[in-house]
């Protein structure tokens, strides 16, 4: 039989089924690695992109057909975690950190902090790695799922807030209602479902545009007024604050309801 472009042909011991194919965004500065992991993932078809380092594959962060990064981090460096500031910021997609078993549990557990989805320290094995990626996709389709069943129900709390998502209703900490327009909601809506995580201001403008027309406003704009509703002091926000050179980022937990 043929098999679709996109799609992978899996055998079961009743069917034969399609499901999608997983692209992969592997980035290392070992071309060696690059190259072995390329073909082991290629064997079980996942389509690999392999660079050296994420600059070179900026370009492919909002690739429609991407759906991981596996992003080695180099030892050493005053800024290691630069790449995963960077990816984070700008794309959503799962990650998975790989680094050297030299390197500090710090810096592992700050990867993870980070939005990392996974990490694995050198030298490890392809197919445990294997094994995560179609972990992380799997727990990324079951969430997908999820809300595609029901979008709006539940809501977020944060620093004694409420945000209601089928009512759209947000409440602060002493039980008052605060009117949010339809921009402010869908800005707030993507801080809350990426906190503790620094959003470029691309991927925020994306966001509120989903809800308003907003190619007038500048983001900046946006989140100032966002910042009058939420913060004691708009002045020294505590809530949203400013990622200098990146965008901005949510700083409380949020614990989604």
């Amino acid at each position: 039989m043929s098999v679709r472009e996109g799609t992978a042909l899996i055998r079961t011991d009743t069917a034969e089924i399609l499901v999608p194919t997983s692209h992969l965004l592997l980035i290392d500065g070992d071309p060696g690695i690059r190259r072995s992991l390329a073909s082991f993932f290629e064997a079980h078809n996942m389509p690999v992109r392999a660079v050296p380092d994420w600059r070179t594959s900026r370009q492919d962060f909002e690739a429609s057909n991407l759906s991981l990064i596996v992003l080695d981090l180099p030892l050493g460096g005053d800024d290691r975690l630069r790449p995963l500031r960077e990816i984070r910021s700008r794309s959503d997609l799962p990650i998975i950190v790989t680094t050297d078993h030299q390197c500090d549990e710090s810096d592992r557990i700050i990867a993870l902090e980070m939005g990392a989805d996974d990490h694995l320290a050198k030298p490890f094995s392809m197919r445990e790695l294997l094994a995560r990626v179609r972990a992380v996709l799997r727990r990324r389709k079951m969430g997908k799922m999820a809300r595609a069943r029901d979008p709006e129900r539940g809501g977020f709390r944060f620093s004694g807030w409420q945000l209601h998502r089928r009512a759209r209703h947000l409440a602060g900490p002493k039980g008052n209602t605060v009117l949010l327009t339809k921009g402010e909601y869908a800005l707030l809506l993507a801080f809350l479902e990426t906190p503790q995580r620094p959003l470029s201001r691309e991927r925020l403008l994306q966001a509120t545009r989903v809800l308003e027309d907003v190619f007038d406003r500048s983001i900046d704009v946006q989140v100032m007024r966002l910042r009058r509703k939420l913060e004691d002091d708009p002045g020294s926000p505590q809530i949203i604050r400013t990622e200098r050179g990146v965008g901005y980022v949510f700083i409380p937990s949020v614990d989604p309801f």
